[in-house]
C-alpha cells in the first residue's frame, strides 16, 4: 500500500517527460564553471588565467568542511575568472573555460572493495553534494554526529515536470543500485529504503527486481511535497524529525537519487561530479526532453539551442529548477550547476500572471501547510515589519515548498514572504 504524509497538495504532475530517454546536450564553445555550487563556503580556484585543464580535473577547492571541490566540465584554457549571477541569486566567481573539443580526461584512481572511511573520503574529493537542489555536501551529511540505523533514497521527484531522477533511474538502476550499498556502507547501516512516487510505476517494478538484501522500494502516494526531507522521512518510517531539528535526530539520512548514482561512478569510474541528468521543460521552447548536462552552460546557450521556431518573445518565464520550489531566473546569464535538476521555459499561458488581492483568511495555506506554520499570519506580520511576531510562528522551520503560495485564492505572495521573513531573522541574529 503506498505511503504519504500529512497535509500537502496536488498540483498537476505534467510527468510527460518520463518517456524521454537521457540524450546528451550540446557542449559549448566556453563555460562559465561557479565556485558556489553547494551549502557552505566557495570553493577557492587552483587554476589561472592561461592555465590548461583537462575534463574532471580541481579547478576549485573546497574551502573548510561545509564545502565542495569543483571540476573542468571539459578539457582546454582558463580565460578568465569572472564574477556572474547565479540561479539562485546573488553572485559568485565563475571560472571561465574555452572548450578545446578533446575532453581528455583527468580522473580519480579507480577504488576497489573500498572501507567505510575510503567511500567518505572519495565523497569529498569528488565533490559529490545532495543533487536534490539544496546541495549540501555529502561527506558532511554522511559523517553524523549521531547514531543513524537508516538510509532513505529519495526517489519522489515530486515536483511537476522534473523527470530526470526518473530516466536515471530506468537507464543507470544498476549503477544507482551499487552507490546506494556504498552509502549503507559508508554509513554503517543494514538497511536502506528508496522512496519513490507512484506516477513512476514502471521505475518502481524495476527496481524492485533488481534490488539486493537490504535494499527496499517503498511506493508513495503522488502528492507534494513528497520528496521532502521530513516528509519523505514521515512516509517511509513514521518517525518525526523534530522542529529545528535533522534528520539523523531520528536515526535516518536522506540521500537523493542522482547523489547515490554519482557515489558509484565517483568509486568505480573515478569520476568527480561535474555532469548530472536534466531536464528541460515548458512551451516557451522546441526541444523538451532530459539530457546529460555539464556544469557552467548558460542559460542563454541552453534557451538558444532549444528555443526552435518558438518567438523570443512567447517564452514569459524562466525559472531554474521546478515551479513549485524553483527560481524565476531575471536574466539568462547564469549557468549550470550540480544542484540544476531543470530548467523551465513558461509561456503566457503557463504563467499565472494574476495581481495579489488581499487575504480573505480562508484558511487553506494554513489546512495545506506539511510544516504546520500559519503563512497568511507571517504575511501579514511581514508588512507590519514585526518580525518578533514572526519568529513567535515558527518561520525558521519553513522548508519553502511553495504550497501556501500554490493554493492561496488571492494569490499572496507568502513563499516570498516566508523567505523573506527567514533571512530577516538571520540577518538580526547575525547582528545580535
Amino acid at each position: 500500500m503506498a505511503k504519504t504524509f500529512r497535509r500537502g497538495t496536488h498540483p498537476p504532475t505534467h510527468k510527460r517527460y518520463q518517456d524521454f530517454p537521457l540524450n546528451d546536450f550540446k557542449v559549448p564553445d566556453k563555460l562559465y564553471v561557479s565556485l558556489s555550487q553547494h551549502i557552505g563556503a566557495p570553493a577557492k580556484a587552483v587554476v589561472s588565467v592561461g592555465d590548461s585543464v583537462k575534463e574532471g580535473q580541481l579547478i576549485g577547492e573546497a574551502a573548510g568542511f561545509v564545502s565542495a571541490n569543483i571540476f573542468a566540465p571539459v578539457s582546454g584554457t582558463v580565460s578568465a575568472i569572472v564574477k556572474l549571477p547565479t540561479a539562485n541569486g546573488g553572485e559568485a566567481d565563475h571560472i571561465v573555460i574555452d572548450n578545446d573539443f578533446r575532453y581528455e580526461k583527468s580522473f580519480l584512481p579507480i577504488l576497489s572493495d573500498p572501507t567505510k572511511e575510503q567511500i567518505i573520503e572519495r565523497i569529498r574529493e569528488a565533490g559529490i553534494v545532495g543533487m536534490g537542489g539544496a546541495c549540501f555536501p555529502t561527506h558532511v551529511k554522511f559523517s553524523p554526529n549521531k547514531p543513524v540505523d537508516t538510509l532513505i533514497v529519495n526517489g519522489a521527484e515530486c515536483e511537476p515536470y522534473i523527470t530526470c531522477d526518473c530516466r536515471l533511474l530506468l537507464e543507470c538502476a544498476g549503477e544507482f543500485l551499487r552507490g546506494v550499498k556504498y552509502e549503507m556502507k559508508a554509513l554503517g547501516v543494514e538497511k536502506a529504503f528508496i522512496g519513490i512516487e507512484s506516477n513512476k510505476r514502471p521505475v518502481i517494478d524495476l527496481l524492485k527486481k533488481m534490488c539486493p538484501s537490504g535494499i527496499s522500494v517503498v511506493s508513495l502516494i503522488t502528492k507534494y511535497p513528497q520528496g521532502a526531507e521530513k516528509q519523505l522521512i514521515y512516509s517511509v518510517t513514521r518517525r518525526i524529525v523534530p522542529a529545528g531539528g535533522l534528520p539523523a535526530d531520528v536515526g535516518c539520512v536522506v540521500s537523493n537519487v542522482h547523489t547515490a548514482y554519482a557515489v558509484a561512478r565517483a568509486i568505480e569510474v573515478g569520476e568527480p561530479l561535474y555532469k548530472r541528468a536534466m531536464t528541460i521543460a515548458g512551451k516557451g521552447v522546441m526541444k523538451r526532453g532530459n539530457f546529460w548536462m555539464r556544469t557552467g552552460v548558460k542559460h542563454s546557450f541552453i534557451y538558444n539551442e532549444c528555443r526552435g521556431s518558438v518567438p523570443e518573445e512567447a517564452t514569459r518565464k524562466v525559472i531554474s529548477g521546478g515551479p513549485m520550489m524553483g527560481f524565476a531566473q531575471a536574466t539568462l546569464d547564469a549557468a549550470t550547476t550540480k544542484g540544476s535538476s531543470a530548467l523551465m521555459f513558461f509561456d503566457k499561458k503557463q504563467t499565472d500572471v494574476s495581481e495579489p488581492t488581499q487575504c480573505i483568511s480562508c484558511g487553506r495555506c494554513i489546512q495545506c501547510c506539511p510544516m504546520n506554520l500559519l503563512p497568511k499570519d507571517v504575511d501579514r506580520f511581514i508588512l507590519r515589519g514585526n518580525y518578533d511576531e514572526i519568529e513567535k510562528l515558527g518561520v525558521m522551520n519553513c522548508i519553502e515548498c511553495g504550497v501556501c503560495s500554490y493554493t492561496c485564492p488571492a494569490k499572496r505572495p507568502l513563499v516570498q514572504s516566508m523567505r523573506l521573513a527567514k533571512k530577516e531573522i538571520k540577518a538580526r541574529g547575525a547582528k545580535k
